[in-house]
């Protein structure tokens, strides 16, 4: 294939990852284990802000309680809500997106980085790995 035939269908690729990771960050989202169980692949792992490792079964049961989730108006999208910004992503290799950006929420910064593939099928694209670091305040 040449390169320019492949530049489309990696913008839809990166396209297609930010959509499911801004899908991720919605409140109703995360408070539903269903739809959040369509976006998380089954062999996602997550290193968090906090240093800690979820695995798809911890991250599916503690999702809801956790930032983000609007755990003021559970359900209704209502609470406080990851602010994302300078999200950008790359093409590694077939069906392999790397995205990174930046959240704040209350204050909060962290810096984020998520590997998504694309499965086979009705599976699509799918979070396979997400790390945040916080953002030392004096940055």
């Amino acid at each position: 294939m040449s390169r320019i035939s492949q530049e489309p269908q990696q913008a839809a690729d990166v396209n297609a990852a930010i959509d499911a990771e801004l899908q991720l960050l919605d409140p109703r989202v995360r408070t539903s284990r269903s739809l959040a169980a369509r976006l998380l692949d089954p062999e996602f792992v997550e290193v968090g802000a906090s240093g800690r490792r979820w695995t798809y079964e911890e991250m599916l049961a503690a999702l809801p309680g956790l930032d983000g989730g609007g755990s003021q108006g559970v359900g209704d999208g209502g609470g406080a809500r990851f602010e994302p910004s300078r999200m950008s992503g790359v093409v590694l290799a077939p069906g392999i997106v790397h995205l990174t950006y930046e959240t704040d929420f209350g204050g909060r910064r962290a810096r984020r980085s998520s590997l998504w593939r694309r499965g086979d099928g009705e599976t699509g694209w799918r979070m396979y790995y997400h790390q945040a670091t916080p953002v030392p305040a004096a940055e």
